[in-house]
């Protein structure tokens, strides 16, 4: 077994997508290569996914195209690594997609999670398992294959390095940073977003009452930008729309100058953690306690068991880990009310840990 005193030479990560999950995976590649470090590590990922994380030195980056058929993005991915091998194989990623994609990467050793937790019959693509845990967030799980190889000392670091254009970009949009709120309203998953009015509430309350600048910031599709030109038309104060007006990297360097961001389950919640930058989650559909901003889940509005007593008819404890309440109008347990106590409270928090 390869450990701390005798690491492998090489070893490849399977993680494809989303954003969010690609962001846990970052700490354990850093927690890796502090142990291990002169593994040579690679990382098997997603397109969207390589334009935040791809031109990182110290890893190299291999992109699977999700948009393509499976088993073409195999065959691609085959004859890319035709001739090599790799000591550990990290699997990851537990759709059937990605495990039927991991049959093109040659590996003594193929590392995937424990049998209770190896969904759409991963178990059936490796050869090891890491130890059997339950109800850990999304990072912990996923510090669990260091942990396979006896690295138990957690590296909690992203380190994505900035290009010359993103600074640039985000001093232009945060010229002073200390005093924004970034608001990214939309998840992909429509069930889980906040109506527009709350947001124009909240935004309007930090610009005249704590006199903070706000920043609706966001991707490029027709849902994004209704929901910033809806917000904007209802406030009553003026703020900046950004909604598709930037890349991933551009966003991530804004959010490094944030003062904090509020935003539902998404991608944006767990790029402001590897940013630095602390997170109002609106949690409800989703759990907080797996999949909350890592950093920030004491700043969450959680009303997560509230949605499970009252759309399950049991408390969160009595259901099943993984479960997503995605129903219709489940985010209206959230107020804005919440959100402005909660914004006080981080900003109070804030100020303390500068004196």
């Amino acid at each position: 077994m390869y450990n701390v005193t005798h690491p492998p030479a090489s070893v490849c990560i399977l993680r494809l997508s989303a954003i969010g999950d690609t962001c846990h995976v970052l700490p354990v590649i850093r927690t890796l290569q502090r142990a291990w470090p002169n593994t040579r590590i690679t990382w098997v990922i997603g397109r969207l996914e390589a334009k935040l994380f791809g031109h990182l030195p110290d890893v190299e980056f291999i992109v699977v195209d999700k948009r393509e058929n499976t088993l073409k993005a195999r065959s691609k991915l085959k004859e890319q690594l035709r001739g090599r091998s790799f000591d550990v194989l990290m699997h990851m990623q537990l759709s059937l997609r990605a495990s039927i994609i991991s049959t093109a990467i040659p590996a003594k050793i193929r590392l995937g999670f424990d049998r209770g937790r190896a969904r759409e019959m991963q178990w059936l693509f490796t050869n090891m398992r890491i130890a059997p845990a339950s109800r850990q967030h999304v990072l912990d799980s996923l510090f669990g294959f260091a942990e396979k190889f006896d690295v138990y000392e957690r590296e909690l670091r992203w380190d994505v390095p900035l290009t010359d254009d993103a600074i640039a970009y985000a001093k232009r949009v945060i010229p002073e940073p200390g005093n924004t709120v970034i608001i990214s309203p939309c998840s992909s998953h429509q069930l889980r977003n906040w109506r527009p009015e709350y947001y124009a509430e909240v935004a309007d309350y930090a610009i005249a009452s704590l006199g903070l600048r706000v920043i609706l910031c966001g991707g490029p599709s027709d849902i994004e930008r209704r929901t910033g030109e809806r917000i904007e038309s209802l406030m009553k104060q003026q703020c900046l729309n950004t909604i598709g007006q930037d890349t991933l990297l551009q966003f991530f360097a804004t959010l490094e100058r944030a003062t904090l961001l509020i935003t539902p389950d998404s991608g944006p919640a767990h790029m402001g953690t590897a940013a630095g930058t602390p997170v109002i989650g609106l949690y409800a559909a989703t759990n907080p306690a797996r999949s909350g901003p890592y950093l920030s889940r004491q700043w969450c509005v959680d009303k997560y068991d509230q949605a499970s007593r009252r759309l399950l008819g049991k408390p969160a404890t009595e259901i099943p880990w993984t479960t997503k309440i995605e129903r219709p109008g489940v985010m209206d347990l959230i107020t804005p009310d919440d959100v402005i106590k909660k914004m006080h409270a981080l900003l109070l928090s804030l100020a303390r840990n500068k004196k």
